[in-house]
């Protein structure tokens, strides 16, 4: 080649390098895996407490009950999870065993389990029918395990996570896909202990051993989210008063955390900057108790604080694991299937039409290549494109014109979280007769927030994110009205 017909493809390069495809934004900071990311889709989803204690009246069981007392009259998990799915949870995790060590499904590993009671005449199996059930009503199913059991002769000694590990092994490999595996600080005390009846403290730390059992649970289910106070995979958010807090990072500094063992203010909030993608999980119950009791049923929580409880979870960037407890039949019981219905309903009524879907969006900054994270991707109605700030920006103003007046009290904002969690303070402003006016505000976004303003009448949405970590990235602005009421 000669030194002309050189000169003549570098000229020719550089003719074409302005029309090149400009490179996307990168990752910032600890992103979420896949099972992440399948995760946060889920948002809302159904905690069931079932066991002996729903017929001792119990919250906590001693280890010493009958398994002669669990005897549902009219049990049906199809029950459970048609109700669920109706009130638009995506899952169920069930308690297969909580602190007396009663197991709901027949373990080779323990006498102590439906196997020796009297319901189904010793051949039940909850575990297997509540699995069938979710997977004909379209539900997830998770599993909760006790790591403290009460009845178990060797609590507290090594044998005794042999077989805990082993029952994990049997609820992992027996009924399909699980979606997240829920252990808690239940760390010892006084208990039956296969008739000691005696106190046993263990060291939280280092007894369970945690990490082959993590591995294990990985191992059997790839799939599979992993909650507990310090993670490996979500966090517990500090409370059961179902209250996600502001601001909310999905990262956290993971190393020198356990189930039992968290600095409180890191699992309200958080951790900004943090090493890992550990995003927030909030349970509470329906009823004050986790088990049903019937003195408890004029105490179901009303429409409004389940509301209250949806926008302070799942509108910031939680997720919401609702706990409803079967009664002694076995069934939802008719208040709380009521309850559940009243609040899937609003939810449905609130969110189905996005007034902003298709509505000319504008930006004050874009990425270099406008084509491919334009504005436009905020109200397109797809959560895989999105906006982006040009490189450096650190505010940004984003405007949606709603091409009229329209009414409206609820505003849906979701960062592109595969990108990570950026922003760190935003305000939101509706327009009405050419007045901008301030209608909410708030600090962290992440997966998703849900503001709930005063219902206004406007001709546009303006969101400006005044404080972020990295250019932002949001995926979707949505607009909507909810029920009057």
């Amino acid at each position: 080649m000669t030194l002309r017909t050189t000169a003549g493809v570098f000229a020719l390069f550089l003719y074409m390098a302005p029309f090149a495809a400009a490179a996307p934004p990168q990752p910032f900071g600890a992103v979420p895996s896949e099972p992440h990311l399948r995760w946060h889709e889920l948002e809302y989803y159904g905690f069931i407490h079932f066991t002996i204690n729903t017929f001792t009246d119990r919250e906590w069981g001693g280890g010493d009950e009958s398994p002669g007392l669990f005897d549902p009259s009219a049990c049906d998990p199809e029950q459970w999870a048609r109700v669920a799915a109706g009130s638009g949870m995506k899952g169920l995790i069930l308690t297969a065993k909580h602190h007396d060590g009663f197991c709901l499904w027949p373990s080779k590993y323990t006498q102590h389990s439906v196997k020796a009671s009297p319901w189904k005449g010793g051949k039940g199996d909850l575990v297997g029918e509540l699995a069938a059930a979710c997977k004909k009503h379209g539900l997830l199913l998770g599993l909760y395990l006790s790591p403290w059991d009460r009845n178990h002769a060797e609590y507290g000694r090594p044998a005794y996570i042999d077989d805990y590990r082993n029952q994990w092994r049997e609820l992992l490999t027996r009924y399909g896909p699980i979606f997240e595996t829920w252990y808690d600080g239940a760390n010892g005390g006084s208990g039956y202990y296969g008739g000691a009846n005696e106190t046993r403290r263990i060291d939280n730390k280092t007894y369970y051993d945690w990490i082959p059992t993590w591995k294990l649970v990985r191992d059997l289910q790839p799939g599979c989210i992993r909650f507990s106070d310090g993670g490996p995979d979500i966090r517990w958010v500090g409370n059961e008063r179902g209250l996600g807090y502001d601001p909310n990072w999905c990262t956290f500094n993971r190393q020198g955390r356990w189930p039992g063992v968290s600095e409180q203010a890191s699992l309200w909030h958080g951790d900004r900057g943090g090493t890992d993608w550990v995003p927030a999980e909030v349970d509470v119950s329906i009823r004050p108790g986790w088990f049903w009791h019937e003195s408890q049923n004029d105490k179901v929580k009303t429409l409004d604080q389940l509301l209250e409880i949806y926008y302070a979870s799942v509108g910031r960037g939680c997720n919401l694991l609702l706990n409803v407890p079967p009664d002694r039949r076995g069934l939802f019981h008719e208040i709380d299937t009521k309850r559940l219905q009243e609040l899937g309903d609003y939810i449905q009524q609130t969110f189905a039409t996005d007034l902003a879907k298709g509505k000319p969006a504008k930006a004050d900054t874009t990425w270099d290549d406008p084509a491919d994270f334009a504005a436009a991707n905020l109200t397109d109605g797809d959560r895989k494109t999105y906006w982006a700030a040009a490189d450096g920006a650190r505010r940004a103003v984003l405007e949606i014109d709603l091409g009229g007046p329209a009414t409206f009290d609820n505003i849906r904002i979701e960062e592109f979280i595969p990108l990570g969690q950026r922003v760190e303070g935003f305000e939101i402003d509706a327009r009405s007769g050419g007045e901008w006016k301030k209608i909410a505000e708030g600090f962290t976004i992440g997966p998703r927030r849900i503001l709930r303003t005063e219902r206004v009448a406007a001709d546009a949405v303006r969101v400006r994110l005044v404080k972020c970590l990295a250019p932002p990235t949001i995926s979707t602005i949505e607009v909507y009205n909810s029920p009057q009421r």
